[in-house]
């Protein structure tokens, strides 16, 4: 009976040690459903990939704001390309129109931007990839 004890209570301490390996820090970066990074928990430094989205994020939406300050109707076009990230409108939610060649960044579709951000017409993030 001791023996079978001691055999349950190293299997529980065994779980418990390997879910606390695999469950991961606290205090890191996440991407919400969206891909945007946000800080989980307090971390203690800012990875370059995170700060690189939250400057192609910033430029994109002075894109946005460059566009819309000049009244032209926004439907489903590119805006620009910020720092590798080609920055699109989207409709929400999307339609065959968003899938149309011409209404893709140029750049993104040949290459030369490896990721792309999509704003919605109000200007909010729909997803980054």
């Amino acid at each position: 009976m001791k023996k079978m004890y001691w055999i349950i209570l190293a299997v529980v301490i065994l779980l418990a040690f390997v879910v606390m390996i695999f469950k991961g820090s606290e205090d890191d970066w996440i991407k919400d459903e969206r891909g945007v990074w946000v800080k989980h928990g307090n971390p203690a430094d800012t990875p370059s990939y995170v700060l690189e989205q939250q400057s192609a994020i910033s430029c994109a939406l002075n894109l946005y704001e460059d566009f819309s300050v000049l009244t032209v109707e926004i439907s489903s076009q590119c805006l620009g390309v910020c720092r590798g990230y080609a920055v699109d409108i989207v409709h929400v939610p999307r339609t065959s129109e968003d899938d149309l060649s011409e209404n893709q960044c140029q750049a993104y579709r040949n290459g030369e931007a490896g990721h792309f951000i999509e704003l919605d017409k109000e200007g909010n993030i729909v997803r980054i990839v």
